[in-house]
C-alpha cells in the first residue's frame, strides 16, 4: 500500500485536486496535500470553497 496523499474532488464540478501536481491557478505547489492547503482555496474551475470538496476513494 502506497501512502500518497489523497486526491480531492470538487462535489459542484467534479473538478480532481491531485496533490501530486498541485494547483497553479491557486498557487498551490505540487507535493501539496489537500489537508494542508492554507487560507482560502476555492474550485479553479467553479469558485466554490473547500468544504464542497470531498475526498477520492481510490
Amino acid at each position: 500500500m502506497d501512502n500518497k496523499p489523497a486526491k480531492y474532488e470538487c462535489g459542484a464540478c467534479g473538478y480532481v485536486y491531485d496533490p501530486e501536481v498541485g494547483d497553479e491557478k491557486n498557487k498551490v505547489a505540487p507535493g501539496t496535500p489537500f489537508e494542508e492547503i492554507t487560507g482560502i482555496y476555492m474550485c479553479p474551475i467553479c469558485g466554490l470553497g473547500k468544504a464542497v470538496f470531498k475526498k477520492v476513494e481510490e
